[in-house]
């Protein structure tokens, strides 16, 4: 099904400063400080970014009119190449729940730093992570570690999709506590992710 592209119509003092120019890359966006508040923001310069459906969950709440059903979606989406976003939604409509979390996850973008970390590969080609990371989620605990070239992605499926989508290519993951717990393990991953920002050293990217 075709849908009419709606011209967008920028909010946001963030926006107007896109659509005007006066912000020409999504680094400058994401370095401004600034909260996303539109996705419009980020399809703007990322045009190729993917989105990935990780769970979609029931969820019944009672209340004074009786049992309520609602649909809970979590997606992360990215570029492969350096940028991620992970979002959740919750709505009646199993598509609409859909599209509000990747609306979140779009004005939930980080930028990962990668790099070449592993002290076993020293290529200085950004197909890793600069240096080992810690994220957490609810019990979830996720520690990256830089690999070398050739190990590939050694973690579970719902945090190789989120990496994947980051763009690193080797690295080593270790977890604990409920890694079932789709949500919490998927949102630990992206805040190790998250925390390649907050060191600086080496070259990385």
């Amino acid at each position: 099904m075709a849908y009419e592209k709606v011209e967008w119509i920028p909010l946001t003092g963030l926006g107007k400063m896109v659509a005007s120019g006066q912000i020409t890359s999504i680094d400058q966006v994401l370095e401004s400080g600034r909260p996303i508040k539109e996705p419009e923001i980020v399809d703007a310069f990322l045009p190729d970014l993917e989105d990935e459906v990780l769970d979609i969950n029931m969820v019944q709440r009672m209340t004074d009119s009786g049992r309520r059903v609602k649909f809970r979606a979590v997606v992360v989406v990215g570029n492969r190449n350096g940028y991620i976003g992970f979002g959740q939604g919750k709505d009646s409509q199993v598509g609409d729940a859909i599209k509000k979390a990747i609306v979140h996850a779009k004005t939930n973008l980080i930028k990962v730093r990668r790099g070449c970390g592993s002290w076993e590969c020293g290529c200085n080609i950004t197909h890793s992570i600069p240096m080992e990371v810690e994220g957490a989620a609810g019990s979830v605990r996720v520690t990256l570690k830089p690999a070398p070239q050739g190990i590939g992605l050694v973690t579970g499926e719902i945090s190789k999709k989120v990496l994947q989508l980051a763009g690193i290519r080797d690295v080593w993951t270790f977890s604990h506590g409920q890694t079932r717990t789709t949500i919490n393990f998927a949102k630990a991953t992206f805040n190790a992710l998250k925390a390649t920002n907050m060191i600086r050293s080496g070259r990385s990217e």
